[in-house]
């Protein structure tokens, strides 16, 4: 049996670079965090073949003293914390006291340093275990670290190490992650002697729009959520702009770049409603809050962290980012037009409250816009569904143009462009919407059609034509709006479902004639273990023999669906996921099909009354710019634009 020994401080040094140092990015991550901690408002990086030949750091901040040259190259000596109540709260981006004495571990390194109180710089050199004396060197004030020949005293981790572009491309990563955290310090970085970014201090927004660039700036919303303990600040990109990796997505918890799984969920959920499930999100968020409530020793490189409440945490940033992602009815998510001018609703300032974004949630019956309930089983209203599939009636077409409305049989009303929207006696109320938060664009980044309280035009308009079957045509006071009607009615159709799950149980209509289905064997079976998920969610499915089943019952909003084909895909996620996942974690995904099957198809013909009626549904259901896959459902084209197509006035 071998004997128990202390391992040489070199041997300990170069385990631990293992861990904090895995390749050259890391040690420029730690160095500049160590410069950003010591005040830096410039800092300079210089790289040779992708930093493994040279990795060079130089700053401006405070320096460090002849006598400490050395303890900076310690294992275990920090300026940052002193005592386990400092560990607890820790404000700075470094604290361990592990990443220079493991960088001079496996490198040569050099460590040069002046104070502005000092005449003249101090430099000290690190090889292995060996460590030079302290000797004077010319530099201005701040530090210069010099890495060189990264592990060349330990060939196995070298040998793990990439090519010269892959190194370099990891390197610029970590100065991008660094340099997005610290809009207001200036940075530069070059590549064997090639300048490849030059970075001047300037806002958060144009740091976004410089490393992120302009697609995502352009396309971006603007989240900012302030209460007493917690800021969340930054931009989302909007789910038309989705990527199909996740590498244009930051998250800083008190300026530290994270990736953590509970941030990474809540920003997932936030999205699930508005794209789709292989797509992801770009965005750079930044959390603010008491360190005391975040603990940031949890792994060596710093990257992770643990929250006292996770689960509010959670909460927090799921309701911030959905608000941002839920214009008011009747508003589609649309991006800032331009960034610049939203730079102090975005950049964190301690002690400023930052605005709010529009909130989402439909608007009260009263609103004289109104044509159709949204409501399920409204006594006294008509909804989209009511009137595009309802039993057709003969149309009294008599319009009392004093009023603006026109009797349909008495099953809705009709506005008509021209006329007055509102009769003589509703008047006053209008007074009750001013301060409707539903009613206005209560965020200036996102640019949308307002609920205005329009005495001619709804924020939607009015239906003029149906294109290609696919599209509908509307006039509103801007100019032209365009409408995707599947994929519109689907969303509609997709709230309607959620709103009535959440109540415990969605409406079920009893078939006249039952329909009889070919099924599998499986299918019977699912269909006989899940009877009473069926019924939660508006199916009575049970099997009329051994190889078919029989629908007696179907759910109230898709009776008119192709009940065979979304039973058969009910039938599949259940059995493929099981009942508790379908009515959890994949009820989104379950009500989403059968949404679409509800939804109107292509190429059928509408009459203007039930495009007006699908207008007047979208403009009171909840995120009904964007489909469920994350695509937007309708377009606005100005006079100005159509003036400019047509060479008006020039």
């Amino acid at each position: 049996m071998s004997e128990i020994r202390i391992l040489p401080n070199l041997l300990i040094n170069q385990i631990a670079a293992g861990e904090v140092v895995d390749r050259p990015a890391s040690a420029l991550k730690e160095m500049m965090e160590n410069s950003l901690d010591a005040g830096a408002q410039s800092l300079s990086v210089q790289l040779n073949a992708g930093g493994i030949q040279l990795l060079k750091i130089s700053d401006d901040g405070l320096g460090i003293a002849r006598e400490e040259l050395a303890l900076a190259l310690t294992r275990h000596a920090t300026s940052k914390i002193s005592s386990l109540e400092d560990l607890e709260k820790v404000s700075s981006l470094g604290f361990r006291g592990e990443a220079l004495a493991s960088i001079a571990a496996v490198s040569r390194l050099t460590l040069s340093s002046r104070r502005a109180e000092e005449k003249h710089a101090w430099s000290i050199s690190a090889e292995g275990p060996h460590l030079s004396e302290p000797e004077p060197a010319a530099v201005a004030c701040g530090t210069i670290i010099e890495v060189r020949d990264l592990y060349f005293n330990t060939p196995a981790r070298r040998k793990f190490l990439k090519t010269e572009a892959t190194e370099y491309g990891h390197c610029e990563e970590a100065f991008r992650r660094i340099a997005l955290s610290s809009p207001r310090v200036s940075f530069s970085l070059q590549h064997n002697s090639r300048v490849q970014w030059h970075l001047k201090s300037q806002t958060l927004p144009e740091r976004i729009t410089e490393l992120l660039g302009q697609d995502f700036a352009a396309a971006s919303l603007n989240v900012a959520e302030n209460n007493d303990a917690l800021r969340l600040n930054g931009l989302i990109s909007v789910p038309s702009l989705s990527r199909a990796s996740r590498d244009q997505q930051y998250f800083y918890v008190n300026g530290r770049f994270v990736r953590d799984k509970l941030l990474s969920h809540a920003v997932k959920q936030a999205y699930q409603d508005v794209l789709h499930n292989e797509r992801h999100p770009s965005f750079a968020l930044f959390l603010e809050l008491d360190p005391s409530l975040v603990d940031v020793n949890v792994h060596p490189t710093k990257t992770e962290v643990r929250f006292r409440d996770s689960r509010a945490i959670h909460q927090y940033i799921f309701h911030a980012l959905s608000k941002a992602l839920s214009p008011a009815a009747g508003q589609r998510i649309d991006p800032i037009v331009n960034v610049g001018q939203s730079q102090s609703a975005i950049q964190p300032h301690p002690g400023s409250a930052p605005s709010a974004s529009s909130g989402g949630g439909a608007l009260q019956p009263s609103n004289p816009y109104r044509q159709t309930s949204l409501g399920l089983n409204t006594p006294g209203s008509v909804s989209f569904y009511d009137t595009l599939f309802g039993p057709k009636k003969e149309q009294d077409t008599t319009a009392n143009r004093s009023t603006g409305q026109a009797s349909l049989s008495g099953r809705s009303e009709v506005f008509f462009p021209g006329t007055p929207l509102y009769p003589a006696a509703q008047t006053p109320h209008l007074e009750n919407h001013q301060n409707s938060p539903s009613l206005s664009n209560t965020n200036p980044n996102t640019r949308s059609i307002p609920l205005s309280l329009d005495t001619e035009f709804p924020p939607l308009g009015f239906a003029l034509a149906q294109l290609a079957g696919i599209y509908i045509l509307a006039e509103n006071k801007q100019g032209l709006i365009i409408v995707d009607m599947h994929a519109a009615h689907e969303r509609i159709m997709y709230e309607k479902l959620k709103t009535a799950l959440d109540d415990q149980s969605i409406p079920m209509q009893p078939l006249l004639v039952p329909i009889n289905m070919g099924a599998s064997s499986l299918d019977i079976a699912t269909a006989e273990e899940n009877t009473q998920i069926l019924s939660q969610i508006g199916f009575d499915i049970t099997p009329g023999s051994p190889t078919s089943l029989t629908i007696r019952g179907c759910p109230a909003m898709l009776a008119e669906a192709d009940m065979r084909t979304l039973a058969t895909d009910v039938l599949r996620e259940i059995r493929e996921y099981g009942a508790t996942r379908v009515l959890t974690e994949r009820r989104n995904e379950l009500l989403g099909t059968m949404a679409c099957h509800a939804a109107v198809r292509a190429n059928r013909k509408l009459s203007i009354m039930e495009m007006n009626s699908l207008l007047r549904d979208m403009e009171f259901t909840e995120r009904s710019g964007q489909c469920n896959h994350g695509r937007p459902t309708w377009h606005q084209i100005s006079v100005a634009d159509l003036d400019k197509l047509f060479m008006r006035g020039q």
